[in-house]
């Protein structure tokens, strides 16, 4: 029997009886990280990276949660358990299952370019790898953090000299703390949406570095700061009065989609930056192959496209049906 199976509740592990990463309430669930279409409430245990609590807690409230560091090894029901660095978000986290001399490997969401907010992606040697493919196409493919940061940089920059607010669209966990990481804070003052500081105050207890942020609510917010202010908001924040305070501003999306210039014109946006939390399409191959895994399963995004890719290269490839989507788009945070 494989290691992993998939099951209308998730991807489940009949050896060890729990699931990686369920869609529907279960006893027992290993979360590699806690962007909400992987973490569900819900479930009766949990088990997460260490550095993934915080996030847990803030988005599920009180639930029974067991955490391990990377690297460390547990035993359940004869199935070793480990947890690995998936470079995605603050303690996202690749499982490693070991058991009758079979190794498999679930990513999780991961990307192979490091960012300083997360342990950087390990490769994981396997017999099996259960890989994502959000961005499984050749047509995407990432800029480098350098050329990133000096296009919102310059985008700001410039914005502030004219007076006027840069509001940057990014979902509020993972891409907000990047923004916040890589940006010249010299630039103005930032300020942040309601749902994106708590998220903030997790990554600064983690020891991210994070310049100080600001929210419009704050004494030190006045209309002269938000002229020069680099605005994060979540996507739900377009179109609402929220917005309306910061004036005749410029905005912008980051988002992996962005590489695709008809999503830009539906955003409705000034600008898009391609940002992604991701691997891109030659981070995918690179990374498959680097744990020299003769069998593949793809979960989620451009399925059929990888899986050809994969058998073409002489391995054994199929798709694994499953309910995961892109870095949290039911973020449904009210504005504050």
């Amino acid at each position: 029997m494989d290691l992993v199976i998939a099951r209308p509740e998730g991807l489940y592990c009949p050896a060890g009886d729990f699931y990686i990463d369920p869609w529907k309430p279960v006893d027992r669930a290993i979360i590699t990280h806690a962007h909400s279409d992987h973490a569900r409430v819900g479930h009766g245990h949990y088990m997460a990276h260490t550095d993934s609590e915080g996030t847990l807690r803030t988005r599920l409230g009180e639930i029974t949660l067991q955490t391990l560091p990377y690297g460390e090894t547990i035993e359940h029901r004869g199935v070793q358990v480990s947890l690995h660095p998936a470079g995605h978000v603050l303690g996202s986290a690749q499982v490693r299952l070991a058991h009758g001399g079979r190794v498999w490997v679930a990513s999780g969401d991961y990307k192979t370019e490091a960012d300083g907010t997360c342990a950087p992606f390990e490769p994981v040697p396997c017999d099996t790898f259960i890989t994502e493919s959000t961005f499984g196409l050749p047509i995407y493919r990432w800029p480098t953090q350098t050329e990133l940061f000096a296009g919102i940089n310059q985008w700001w920059r410039r914005n502030a000299d004219e007076g006027r607010a840069s509001v940057l669209l990014c979902y509020a966990f993972g891409k907000a703390q990047r923004i916040l990481h890589g940006v010249d804070a010299s630039i103005g003052p930032i300020v942040v949406h309601g749902a994106v500081e708590p998220l903030n105050a997790v990554y600064r207890a983690a020891g991210v570095n994070l310049p100080p942020t600001f929210r419009v609510t704050d004494l030190e917010v006045t209309t002269q700061t938000l002229q020069r202010s680099l605005v994060l908001a979540p996507p739900s924040a377009q179109g609402t009065p929220w917005m309306k305070r910061f004036g005749n501003y410029s905005d912008a999306f980051a988002s992996g989609w962005m590489q695709l210039r008809g999503t830009r014109r539906r955003r409705g946006v000034d600008r898009g930056f391609v940002m992604s939390d991701h691997a891109d399409w030659p981070g995918l191959q690179s990374a498959i192959a680097a744990t020299g895994a003769e069998r593949v399963f793809v979960t989620h995004g451009s399925v059929a496209v990888m899986v050809r890719w994969l058998t073409e290269q002489g391995l054994q490839a199929q798709g694994f049906s499953t309910e995961y989507g892109d870095d949290d788009v039911a973020d449904k945070a009210v504005a504050t």
